[in-house]
């Protein structure tokens, strides 16, 4: 088996008999000794102190107003938050226990960046020995907003930062800490090609397929269906659509916030537009392998998901709608 996503940190982290991930001090360490949290040369003691005592303990409790008493009102941002991220992850016996508490809150203050994190190391948990590059390429959509590439006959879709522009939500990683090349050039990855996916997956420089009866569809079924098995426990069969003519439509799920408003005005039976019928990029049939598991007014319909793109061609996928949005009963994190 060939590693990928090296840089999320997976290697830093612990397995509990379940299967999930446990927190390290070396997984903690890895967060206070990224470059944001260095002090600079002219950082005060009380910032200085605190970087030492967490490199040396990342476990320590610390006070508001330590925190507080930092001289530099951005540092003490930065401080907070990774703080806040770090007693999430103390507070629950598994990443992946901390990520489920996290969307299924009412109020969910842990900023995009860390979310991002969260769910990169948990989808590289979740899709350990796979052996396929394009499903691991699709899964990049959990983590990664992707954008639509010009073509006229394909829909194809490259990484967000590297394809040009600032990704909003962009991924904390330790790339900085590996060394890892920031500069690259876009393939659009294919069977021919896979192979080369594997020295290159954490670079996020190669484009996906994602033209609807190909292999990119298939593959992000696939990488939903672990990711759902992984967190929820339950086994389910997701399978690529070319459309919603006939299909009795009581449930879906959005896949992000533009197919979840398209997903509402269907649901209500409204007629699409053209323009915006053409932001649909992908539909998936998905199908809960237990029937007592599905709540009961829709055990015997199908649930629809619905991939979609923004005004300016960006995908932004929220991969904690398949978790909170699904119609099962009692919904229990598993790890």
């Amino acid at each position: 088996m060939t590693d990928f996503w090296i840089a999320c940190g997976h290697h830093l982290l612990d397995r509990n008999a379940s299967g999930g991930l446990v927190v390290t001090d070396a997984f903690l360490k890895a967060y206070v000794a990224r470059p944001e949290l260095m002090p600079p040369d002219d950082a005060c003691a009380v910032e200085r102190a605190l970087h030492r005592r967490l490199l040396a303990d990342p476990r320590r409790p610390v006070g508001d107003d330590e925190v507080a008493a930092i001289a530099d009102a951005d540092a003490r941002e930065n401080w907070q938050l990774v703080l806040a991220f770090r007693d999430l992850l103390l507070r629950h016996q598994t990443l992946e226990a901390a990520y489920l508490a996290t969307v299924r809150s009412d109020a969910v203050t842990l900023p995009p960046l860390f979310i991002n994190q969260l769910v990169h190391v948990i989808l590289r948990n979740a899709l350990d020995g796979c052996d396929d590059p394009i499903r691991l390429r699709a899964a990049e959509l959990f983590f990664r907003p992707q954008r639509i590439l010009p073509h006229e006959h394909a829909l194809l879709l490259g990484d967000e930062e590297v394809v040009g522009g600032r990704s909003p939500t962009p991924v904390l990683s330790l790339m900085s800490m590996l060394g890892a090349a920031t500069d690259a050039e876009l393939d659009i990855l294919t069977a021919a090609n896979a192979d080369s996916y594997w020295p290159r997956s954490d670079r996020f420089e190669m484009g996906l397929d994602l033209t609807g009866g190909g292999p990119g569809p298939a593959a992000l079924a696939g990488a939903m269906q672990c990711w759902i098995s992984h967190l929820l426990g339950i086994e389910v069969a997701i399978e690529p659509v070319t459309g919603l003519r006939d299909a009795v439509f009581e449930w879906y799920v959005g896949l992000d916030a533009e197919a979840t408003r398209i997903g509402d005005r269907l649901w209500r039976g409204e007629a699409l537009d053209e323009r915006t019928a053409g932001r649909v990029l992908a539909l998936f049939r998905l199908t809960i392998a237990d029937p007592r598991l599905t709540v009961d007014a829709v055990r015997h319909a199908p649930t629809y998901l619905i991939l979609a793109m923004t005004a300016d061609q960006v995908v932004r996928m929220k991969p904690q709608n398949l978790l909170t949005g699904l119609p099962i009963k009692h919904l229990e994190a598993v790890t």
